[in-house]
């Protein structure tokens, strides 16, 4: 009972210490997340904050509410880092193996940081609910009114900018550098038709007064169209104007430059800004009128397109019984009889009728989809708010793991896991947002999609690290991929300082002379040049055992002579290649799996060509060990060895 007692103790320590060591790193990797994507995010509207004269105020509210939005997105990405790093940095110490060695598990390890991360999910998720959507509302609310100021920033090229109360300006081209503008059309609008204005300029240049008032508009080479107020043609139909033309003319526009904030009635629609239990609310209210709007349209299709002949009145039985009986009628004959001008007209009349009932229904879906739209955005934010704080806790369970793996601490190869796990993600949840944004893809599937794949992805990982598992060494992989393409490193043995038995010389010759008549027997029995027998490579394999006793006596002899202290040996033993007894005589070790492989005929095809590949550079092997043996015989012969 007592050593129970002790373990429990000792376990608890070891939960304080990991949760030390992760805490450090998570506050710093959080600010690190978060002016991260406060950069990012400040990158997308620089254009807004630059030039507009905004006050300390005003950049300081951006700031803190913008900060306060990208809280749940930095969240989840400090604790990949974090976590990574702390058990990178236990393995890279060699910490995690003794806590293994003490008989305490991968996974109770994960414990305290287990409730951490449980912890941090319903703090993002709490904070998504009640924090970002008020967050999310002022961003909106600022960015616009930022838009608003100091318009002559604004005005964009190639369309009509509304941004003036009563004036409508479109600009051809804009110079960037001196802010003159070319291409200039006004249209002044009052409340009257009457006083309504066109202005047509080459050039102009649009600035602020001094007091932030007004706008002082300067315009060169143009002409003035304005309609004249006339009481005496009041019942008229035609209105007269004046035309001006002018070198240079300059217009006083009413505009307040001051910085005020934009009505936050307009993004009452935004799902961003709305909490989860007023998402509901509105979802119901959303489907409810807009399941009226769909049943309205379809009895006014079924009463325009469907006759029914209960519930009538008799005059509209007896129409309904006439068009039902048209269709026994032959109306391309009565078509045909009639007289041009009445076939025009009734032509004329169908297309009209047609496009009528086009318009109308395009109207009627311009309205439902853009109701369809609103609904899927409402229901995408509130799954949204449950799949964020998740990956929370989805991150955790790749990080963890991905750090005990790779041993590796710091700031070097962490940050570029975490980056790659980031970019995948991001990408899931950016494609999986927007088609189901646009309808492509359902909700469900669309939000579902980023989790679906890092969901299994953290239980392989967490598998594979809790059994020690060797899937994420580096060396291991390199040597499959070398072998794949039949990749090969050199061979390199160094001097030894302390030599123990010095090399039989006389006797490694003698094997080396041996080996090269077994070389030249061999040559001459098997044609390495010519492709390899497609029956015997894949349906009836034999062993090489000649080449297999070559290579087993080859290094051999090599470990030998690596005793020696002659350093024309060493170097020459050093051109030894390293030989591929198997790879000549069949792709795979199982007799199925080479059956299977030239079935399947393009990676038949690609294995045939691989083990001829082999067979060159067997027969180019051979022929350097010949080569070299005949230099190592040499030196022992005349070093009298």
């Amino acid at each position: 009972m007592r050593a129970n007692s002790v373990y429990m103790f000792h376990i608890k320590k070891l939960d304080i210490f990991i949760l030390k060591q992760f805490a450090l790193l998570f506050a710093g990797t959080f600010l690190i997340s978060q002016f991260v994507l406060m950069m990012q995010f400040l990158w997308r509207y620089v254009d807004t904050l630059i030039g507009k004269g905004l006050s300390m105020e005003v950049l300081a509210q951006f700031f803190w509410y913008m900060a306060l939005m990208l809280v749940p997105q930095a969240l989840p990405l400090a604790i990949l880092l974090s976590s990574l790093i702390a058990f990178g940095n236990l393995g890279e110490t060699s910490e995690l193996t003794a806590i293994k060695a003490a008989g305490i598990s991968l996974l109770q390890a994960f414990r305290s940081l287990i409730v951490v991360s449980i912890i941090i999910a319903f703090i993002s998720f709490d904070f998504q609910n009640s924090i970002v959507p008020d967050a999310q509302e002022k961003i909106g609310q600022l960015l616009v009114s930022m838009k608003q100021k100091s318009p002559e920033l604004e005005i964009p090229e190639g369309v009509f900018y509304d941004g003036i109360p009563q004036t409508n300006i479109y600009v051809q081209k804009k110079d960037l550098e001196t802010g003159r503008l070319y291409g200039i059309m006004i249209y002044k609008m009052t409340d009257s038709f009457e006083d309504a204005a066109i202005i047509l300029a080459d050039s102009g240049m649009l600035q602020s007064t001094a007091e932030k008032k007004h706008l002082m508009l300067n315009l060169w080479s143009g002409e003035w169209f304005e309609n004249m107020r006339s009481s005496e043609l009041a019942g008229s139909a035609s209105v007269p104007y004046r035309r001006e033309t002018f070198s240079h003319k300059t217009i006083v526009l009413d505009f307040d430059g001051d910085f005020n904030m934009a009505d936050a009635a307009g993004f009452s629609s935004d799902a961003r800004t709305k909490g989860l239990s007023q998402i509901s609310h509105d979802l119901d209210s959303l489907n409810q009128v807009y399941d009226s709007v769909g049943k309205a349209n379809y009895q006014d299709a079924k009463k325009l397109y469907y006759a029914q002949p209960r519930n009538m009145k008799p005059a509209e039985k007896q129409r309904a019984a006439k068009l039902m009986t048209a269709k026994e009628i032959d109306i391309d004959t009565i078509y045909q009889h009639l007289p041009a001008d009445r076939r025009r007209n009734a032509a004329n009349l169908a297309l009209g009728r047609i496009q009528s009932q086009m318009n109308d229904l395009e109207f009627k879906s311009m309205i439902t989809s853009d109701g369809d739209k609103l609904i899927r955005e409402h229901e995408i934010e509130r799954i949204n708010k449950f799949t964020v704080a998740l990956s929370c806790l989805i991150f955790f369970f790749i990080g963890a793991p991905l750090g005990a793996i790779i041993r590796k601490g710091g700031l070097g190869v962490p940050i570029i896991v975490s980056v790659l796990v980031f970019i995948v993600y991001y990408i899931l949840d950016n494609t999986g947002y927007r088609m189901a944004r646009i309808g492509s893809w359902s909700v469900l599937f669309g939000k579902g999609l980023s989790p679906a794949v890092l969901i299994p992805t953290a239980i392989f990982i967490t598998y594979k690290a809790n059994n020690d598992s060797v899937v994420f060494n580096m060396d291991a992989w390199r040597n499959i991929i070398y072998r794949a393409l039949g990749l090969r490193t050199r061979r390199h043995i160094a001097s030894k300082e302390v030599i123990i038995n010095d090399p039989n010389y006389r006797q490694d010759a003698e094997r080396l002379e041996k080996m090269n008549e077994e070389i030249v027997t061999y040559s001459k029995e098997h044609n390495l040049k010519s492709p390899p027998n497609v029956v015997k490579v894949f349906f009836k394999y034999q062993p090489d055992n000649v080449v297999e006793r070559i290579s087993d006596e080859l290094e051999a002899i090599i470990e030998d002579l690596a005793n020696t202290r002659d350093r024309v040996i060493m170097s020459e033993i050093n051109k030894y290649p390293i030989m591929a007894v198997k790879a000549h005589t069949r792709p795979f070790e199982r007799r199925w799996m080479n059956i299977l492989s030239a079935i399947i005929v393009p990676v038949g095809a690609f294995f045939y060509f691989r083990m001829w590949r082999f067979r060159l550079r067997l027969y180019r092997d051979l022929k350097t060990i010949r080569q070299t043996n005949k230099k190592i015989i040499s030196r022992i012969d005349k070093q009298g060895y």
